[in-house]
């Protein structure tokens, strides 16, 4: 809705609004709950007179305008609540699914850490203990034991998982209490990322696990080539030999035209590429700007930007975001494996037959 502001503007809007309009009905629900844009109403006086109201609520705004859903068979669904009418007058609730739910969840033998199988099982679980009453649970969880099987998950995490759920846990350490200062994500590798994340744990530093990339990922798609239509980090080459490398969250062909634009006014101040070719008098080689990789979060740019960034070799003003020393043996390494990598192409064009 734009503006972090506007959800809870448009929240006292709508109170406004209720108060008003409720306190003009000529005849009332006997309660009346909204959750963002889905109202829960008991109507106790015909469905002729909640048709009057329904017209009544939409003659309020010309902008604000309800929809109606009444009980079939004595139940409605109100978000992930299934309200029933009991034999004796009072209300029921249990979990609601969609009937286009699938009952696939993450699987039980996927490569993913333990605790992200973990947290599947026990969110579900704890979904059922919070929505259903104390008749419709024990089904429930009857339902979601079997799920859980069919998704690939053991007896045994089933077990521990209702453990934790159903076992309140009130004593807590001073340690367990405290929050951590940080936390890292960290690729999940088997007997390498747990050693690494108690090691983090011992500084103060939570840990959480990123899965591989997909197949998916991986496979090359068959969508044409973006070319400059996309951000990231750019490469724009000049007739001396040196690069300007550049970042953007816009798209590169967008950031290319402002460079171009500041070089044709006259403005070295604001583009670094613009300086370069006005105090060199070199000519810059625009149509040759290539995109040297594809990101669109803002650290990984930055990072990313700063590897590429090389001080004999770019026309830069800086460095760009300062990377920490624990980046330089890396950094080492992968401009060794690219130096191998040229030689290897080197050699490969030399001995091709003419």
């Amino acid at each position: 809705m734009g503006s972090p502001l506007s959800p809870v503007i448009a929240n006292f809007f709508m109170e406004d609004f209720e108060e008003k309009a409720l306190l003009s009905a000529p005849l009332r629900p006997k309660c009346f709950f909204r959750y963002v844009d889905d109202t829960f109403i008991v109507w106790p006086h015909g469905p002729d007179a909640l048709k009057l109201f329904l017209d009544h609520m939409n003659g309020q705004h010309p902008n604000i305008k309800f929809t109606l859903e009444t009980e079939k068979n004595q139940r409605i669904p109100f978000l992930d609540i299934l309200i029933h009418r009991k034999e004796d007058g009072t209300l029921g609730h249990s979990v609601y699914r969609k009937p286009t739910h699938t009952d696939l969840y993450l699987n039980g033998r996927s490569h993913h850490h333990p605790s992200q199988k973990a947290a599947i099982l026990s969110t579900l679980l704890h979904r059922a203990k919070s929505i259903s009453d104390a008749e419709s649970l024990p089904s429930e969880l009857r339902n979601l034991k079997k799920t859980f099987l069919q998704n690939g998950y053991s007896g045994k995490e089933i077990s521990k998982a209702l453990k934790r759920t159903f076992t309140s846990q009130d004593v807590m350490t001073g340690e367990e209490r405290q929050k951590p200062i940080a936390r890292a994500g960290i690729p999940l590798i088997p007997t390498v990322s747990g050693k690494i994340a108690r090691i983090l744990k011992r500084h103060g530093i939570e840990a959480y696990f990123r899965p591989p990339p997909k197949l998916r990922g991986q496979l090359v798609t068959a969508k044409d080539h973006c070319g400059l239509q996309t951000p990231g980090i750019y490469q724009i080459p000049c007739t001396c030999g040196l690069v300007y490398v550049g970042e953007t969250g816009r798209t590169v062909e967008t950031r290319l035209k402002e460079h171009q634009r500041h070089f044709r006014l006259g403005q070295p101040e604001k583009s670094a590429v613009a300086e370069h070719s006005i105090s060199s008098d070199h000519a810059i080689c625009w149509e040759k700007t290539k995109v040297l990789c594809r990101i669109e979060k803002f650290w990984e740019r930055l990072t990313r930007e700063a590897i590429e960034i090389r001080p004999n070799t770019t026309i830069n003003r800086d460095t760009g975001y300062s990377l920490s020393a624990s980046w330089k043996p890396v950094l080492r390494s992968i401009r060794k494996e690219r130096g191998k990598r040229r030689e290897a192409l080197d050699q490969s064009q030399n001995t091709c037959p003419g």
